[in-house]
């Protein structure tokens, strides 16, 4: 809808303006197309004469009559349009117009909303959970948001690439090790003191019980150091596996899994601090070595390598961010938990002192979800082991469900996700309620298929302007809007828009299928029209789930 007025309101200005003489610097492309409030104003509105008006000497509502004028009242993709208020045209499509979207939509087939213009490299890097444990819920969430992201921006035209950043260095892989050596002596008969930084969860012992067959005597005269850092390697191997598998039975892809060790093995850390130094971004206080963040707007300097030579997490995510803009991306997108909010402006100026602008990062923080079972809230902490996994989840509502609920929402606000309701058949369930489109389209088709059909109807071209019907009219209109829906999704890193889009539409087909006769023997005419509408609801929503990396069943 909007590019079509677009064109014409824009063909119409430039007719104008030629015809009187307007200054050449005028920009006739700054008006905006929206949604009126009400239906009965049309369906869109633009303000495009009052935002010229001023300009050119003229009033608002006469500069509007004579774009009016210029599209000329008889246009076949217009029914109607009137001045409104101060200057606002308010536009009504024809039944013409309607019918040629459908037909364009059919035609598209399943690469309908797909965009091919190149919009550049995206690396999306999403979940990255240190691996010292299973994924648990929340981890889920920002899987299905990664994924998802991932998938609509390569739909819309950008080359995009998925990535872990496994963090396999520092203090929570020694921690670790060593609460695997505990739990493995614990095996042995030992009593162990328990270390407070230590992680408690049962799967700490069942890695402790796999690993201990494979432990020889060579193993037992090593100091505990060796030992850590022997069973640090072999618990991480364990515990990726895991979690590869776990993202695996969830559709969700990673491209690269990039160790955070592999940082300091090839020096980049160090060669990300020679950057910064040749560009005056470091100075050295009190033994330690600091960046000046203050520089590019945060709110203090941050210390990059302690006065005891240790080095900080904040060291390797530069050396990290500039690794990844080096593999030549122009857009880094980090999707985080929300805990990370205060770390946003460090790694912002980070990104500028490497030379980039501060938005060829977007971050994207994700909120926590509440887990209920039976309404009641379940308790996690991930420290002391209590915790819901995903495997969990996934295994007991299906990978459809979790996915899709997890992306009801925006992921700036908090989720509650019911299991009961997951699992449930009804509309209540949001992706049930979206999937049985599909199988009720199916439906309908075998149903045509079996009715005795008019032979001299059936062999008619299809008349789709028959779908007159003020929610045959709204069906299209909302189809017509999907490409916009995947543009907004994109742009604002919020594949939640889609979720969002998918139950509307699913809301109308559902109504529309109440209230009306779609496969009528004594109107085959009519009935092969909706069977088309019906077609194309269907289309739509199978794009729409994949790219949520949900399924389409056949029949429910």
């Amino acid at each position: 809808m909007k590019d079509t007025l677009r064109s014409l309101i824009g063909s119409a200005l430039s007719k104008i303006s030629t015809e009187k003489a307007w200054p050449t610097d005028l920009d006739l492309g700054a008006f905006v197309l929206e949604e009126p409030n009400k239906p009965q104003f049309g369906h869109l509105a633009t303000n495009a004469a009052m935002v010229l008006a001023k300009k050119v000497g003229f009033k608002p509502r006469d500069l509007a009559e004579l774009i009016i004028q210029t599209i000329g009242p008889g246009h076949e993709l217009i029914e109607s349009m009137e001045v409104a208020g101060p200057g606002f045209i308010n536009f009504r499509f024809s039944n013409k117009f309607w019918v040629k979207t459908l037909e364009k939509i059919l035609k598209s087939g399943l690469d309908y909303g797909r965009d091919l213009t190149p919009k550049g490299r995206v690396l999306v890097e999403y979940v990255s959970a240190n691996p010292t444990g299973p994924l648990h819920v929340g981890h889920g969430r920002g899987a299905a948001l990664g994924d998802a992201l991932a998938r609509i921006l390569s739909f819309v035209g950008h080359e995009v690439g998925c990535e872990y950043y496994v963090n396999d260095a520092g203090r929570q892989m020694r921690i670790l090790g060593n609460s695997v050596l505990v739990r493995l002596n614990q095996l042995k008969g030992q009593e162990v003191e328990i270390p407070t930084d230590f992680y408690r969860g049962d799967y700490i012992g069942h890695i402790a019980g796999e690993l201990a067959p494979s432990l020889g005597d060579d193993f037992e005269n090593l100091s505990n150091k060796e030992k850590v850092e022997i069973l640090t390697d072999r618990a991480i191997g364990i515990i990726l596996t895991g979690i590869k598998k776990d993202l695996s039975d969830f559709r969700v892809r990673h491209d690269t899994w990039f160790s955070e060790k592999s940082l300091y093995e090839n020096h980049l850390v160090e060669k990300s601090f020679d950057f910064l130094e040749k560009h005056g971004h470091t100075y050295h206080k009190d033994g330690a070595l600091w960046f000046k963040s203050t520089a590019f707007g945060d709110d203090k300097d941050r210390v990059l390598v302690k006065s005891d030579g240790e080095m900080t997490y904040f060291a390797s995510d530069i050396a990290y961010h500039k690794e990844k803009f080096d593999r030549g991306y122009d857009l880094l997108i980090d999707i985080w938990g929300a805990d990370h909010h205060g770390y946003i402006p460090r790694v912002k100026a980070a990104v500028s002192a490497l030379g980039r602008k501060p938005d060829h990062l977007g971050v994207v923080l994700v909120q926590m979800v509440n887990l209920l079972r039976d309404g009641q809230a379940v308790n996690m902490s991930t420290r002391s082991g209590q915790f819901v996994t995903l495997e969990e989840v996934v295994s007991e509502v299906g990978a459809d469900a979790a996915r899709f609920i997890f992306l009801t929402r925006s992921h700036e606000s908090t989720l509650d996700f019911d299991l009961e309701l997951a699992k449930s058949q009804s509309r209540d369930n949001p992706v049930f309620y979206v999937q049985y489109v599909c199988a009720r389209v199916n439906s309908l088709l075998a149903k045509a298929q079996e009715a005795k059909a008019d032979p001299e109807a059936a062999k008619a071209p299809i008349d789709l302007s028959l779908l007159a019907a003020n929610e045959e009219v709204e069906i299209i209109k909302t189809l017509s809007t999907f490409s916009e829906t995947l543009t907004a999704a994109a742009k604002r890193l919020e594949p939640h828009l889609l979720t969002v889009y998918l139950s509307s539409l699913a809301k109308l087909f559902h109504q529309y299928y109440g209230a009306f006769r779609l496969v009528d023997e004594d109107h085959w005419a009519l009935t092969r029209a909706r069977l088309e509408l019906a077609k194309a609801v269907k289309q739509v929503t199978v794009i729409g789930l994949d790219l949520l990396g949900v399924t389409a069943p056949e029949k429910m």
